[in-house]
């Protein structure tokens, strides 16, 4: 019997010790499974069905107030509040850093309708590498006027400006 009583207590240890490392492993995944957000776009104008080629919003004050909120409910969570990354996902102010550097204004503004295609493509199809989800699509979840709002608001946002 006196064998039998330390087995026994160390069991009870150990099961408690893995009730606690559940308990705390379901409390660390409630972070990052967050239901996706609507954002009320009502107060911008309509985009209609096609998608644009660039950001129709850009420096559109309404735009910016609404993709502050949008961002802070859908992408913070990953990208960082204010847009400033704690690691984990690319920091969202050095998006367009590469057109800063350019000295001709015409290949200025093509670098930055580049990155806004590469941005409203990538926050619709999401981004996924050998089959891993790095980031979730937004297609059908955000509306047009969402995806470009919350650009114009990480425009304000630039690590160094245009």
């Amino acid at each position: 019997m006196t064998t039998r009583a330390p087995t026994l207590a160390r069991l009870a240890r150990c099961l408690a010790t893995l009730a606690t490392g559940s308990c705390l492993a379901h409390a660390a995944l409630a972070h990052g499974d967050v239901t996706p957000q609507a954002v009320d776009t009502r107060a911008l104008p309509t985009l209609g069905a096609d998608w644009k080629a660039e950001n129709p919003f850009r420096g559109h004050a309404e735009a910016i107030k609404v993709g502050s909120s949008a961002y802070n409910q859908n992408c913070a969570r990953c990208h960082g509040l204010e847009a400033i990354s704690g690691g984990i996902a690319p920091d969202l102010r050095k998006l367009d850093n590469d057109c800063v550097t350019l000295k001709v204004e015409a290949r200025k503004k093509a670098c930055v309708v580049e990155i806004d295609q590469y941005y409203a493509s990538s926050v619709r199809k999401g981004k996924v590498r050998n089959g891993a989800v790095y980031m979730p699509p937004f297609d059908g979840i955000l509306n047009q006027e969402a995806v470009w709002a919350i650009k114009a608001y990480l425009e304000t946002r630039r690590e160094k400006p245009l």
